[in-house]
């Protein structure tokens, strides 16, 4: 089985800054995309960032500048870092992993239980 799991969400001011970390563990050959996506009140999940295990980024549009995705492929960790936090940017944040577990074809998707950020105007 393979398990991931979020921390580092919480409240923040308009402006504040925050750092959201990933684990993955488990039986893991290896792991393709890492990513992170949120999900708004009303809203549908969106992507925020991604990153290869080669280290290419995409980020979305609103978030550009602000967000910087990293991760650590020895320990199989993404963490999210943001910057002038906006209220908008309030969201279940939750983690993902493309994962290639040992023994097994393919590859298979897994995610995180999420955690809330939430900022203040």
């Amino acid at each position: 089985q393979v398990q991931v799991v979020e921390s580092g969400g919480g409240l923040v001011q308009a402006g504040g800054s925050l750092r959201l970390s990933c684990a993955a563990s488990g039986s893991i050959l290896s792991i393709n995309a890492m990513g992170w996506y949120r999900q708004a009140p009303g809203k549908q999940r969106e992507l925020v960032a991604t990153i290869t295990s080669g280290g290419n980024t995409r980020y979305a549009d609103s978030v550009k500048g602000r967000f910087t995705i990293s991760r650590d492929n020895a320990k199989n960790t993404v963490n999210l870092q943001m910057h002038s936090l906006k209220p908008e940017d309030t969201a279940v944040y939750s983690c993902n992993a493309n994962v290639k577990r040992v023994g097994l074809p393919g590859a298979f998707s897994y995610w995180g239980q999420g955690t809330q950020v939430t900022v203040s105007s």
